[in-house]
């Protein structure tokens, strides 16, 4: 028996249609209307029992299932898998992990514009009309040595960034402190081989192994707020990832 869904839409507020569906689950979650276990109605009934496009729904649910508050099972369908509400993913930045490493990282600025985001960076952020991005890029060392070439592209209605905050801060720490919330990323992590330009900043060998990644990330209010493209250092660095049984 799949357990029917209370969510309150509203289409008149600017949070997207699909984070609402997203915020009324966790809360359920989180107040022990869905406990673990509990199978949801299917997509379709929802979608016609909310008035929301199958699509939106799917949006929704791929959001919670990659939060890890959903699993899909064949022959079975969607379940919650925590009764509780997990809190707000603390997305970390390489400034980050080098700080809880003990580690003092260092910053060069090797470019920062404010421009028109170029067709691929407009769709990847969603932007409204009117709104431009931050584009700059970094290269991040610890101890005199480099780890990382860092390109991101920020939307400027969020936070103002300068050259200096750049130097002196991590990314996330500036998002932070300007009040974004930050739910949850799309990433991509895979691997490469150093350019000459890549392996001179880098201090390697041209042709060296390289790790790759691509993330954009998403706040609490549904908007994507920043996309980066980084390349890390293989003897350097490494990614650590928890997987789930589904």
């Amino acid at each position: 028996m799949s357990a029917p869904l209370s969510i309150q839409i509203d289409r008149s507020s600017p949070i997207p249609l699909y984070h609402q569906v997203v915020q009324g689950i966790e809360q359920a979650i989180h107040d022990g209307s869905l406990a673990s276990g509990t199978r949801l109605e299917n997509e379709i009934e929802l979608a016609r029992r909310l008035n929301l496009s199958r699509p939106t729904i799917r949006k929704a649910m791929d959001d919670l299932v990659r939060s890890g508050l959903l699993v899909r099972k064949r022959g079975v369908g969607t379940q919650v898998v925590s009764s509780q509400i997990r809190r707000h993913l603390e997305l970390s930045s390489l400034n980050d992990d080098l700080q809880r490493a003990g580690k003092t990282p260092t910053t060069e600025l090797l470019g920062f514009e404010h421009i028109d985001a170029p067709d691929n960076i407009q769709e990847l952020l969603q932007l409204p009309k009117g709104i431009r991005v931050y584009h700059f890029t970094r290269l991040r060392s610890a101890g005199g040595t480099p780890l990382a070439l860092m390109e991101n592209w920020v939307r400027d209605d969020i936070v103002e960034l300068t050259e200096e905050s750049l130097r002196e801060h991590g990314l996330y720490e500036l998002l932070r402190n300007a009040g974004v919330n930050f739910r949850l990323a799309q990433q991509r992590i895979g691997a490469t081989t150093a350019t000459e330009d890549q392996a001179k900043s880098l201090d390697v060998s041209p042709k060296a192994a390289l790790v790759t990644m691509q993330r954009t990330a998403v706040d609490d209010a549904g908007r994507n707020v920043e996309t980066g493209s980084h390349v890390y250092r293989a003897d350097s660095y490494s990614f650590e990832m928890t997987l789930v049984q589904r």
